[in-house]
C-alpha cells in the first residue's frame, strides 16, 4: 500500500498483501481446475481421454529421463571422427 506522500507501507502490510494475492491466485486456479475436471468427467469418452493422457505423460517422462540420463558424446571424440572422415575422403 502506498500512502499519500509516496511512502511504502510497512513490511508487514506488504507481506499480508502478497500473501492475500497468492491465496487469491491459488483459489482462482483451483476453481478453474475443478470446473475443468468436472467437464472432463461428464464426457462420454472419458476412458479414452484418460488413456491418451496416460500415454502423453509416459512419453513426457521418457523424454525427461532421456534428457537427464543420456551422456552426450565427448567433444574431442567427435572432432577426431571428423578428422578421420576427412583424411579418408582426401585419400589418405
Amino acid at each position: 500500500m502506498t500512502q499519500g506522500g509516496g511512502r511504502r507501507g510497512s513490511l508487514d502490510e506488504q507481506a499480508v498483501l502478497l500473501a492475500a494475492g497468492v491465496a487469491d491466485l491459488v483459489v482462482s486456479t483451483l476453481g478453474s481446475a475443478l470446473t475443468t475436471v468436472r467437464g472432463l468427467l461428464r464426457r462420454s469418452d472419458a476412458v479414452e481421454l484418460a488413456s491418451a493422457a496416460e500415454q502423453d505423460l509416459m512419453a513426457r517422462g521418457r523424454l525427461a529421463l532421456d534428457r537427464y540420463t543420456t551422456v552426450p558424446p565427448a567433444h574431442l571424440e567427435i572432432l577426431a571422427g571428423h578428422a578421420l572422415a576427412r583424411r579418408g575422403a582426401d585419400g589418405g
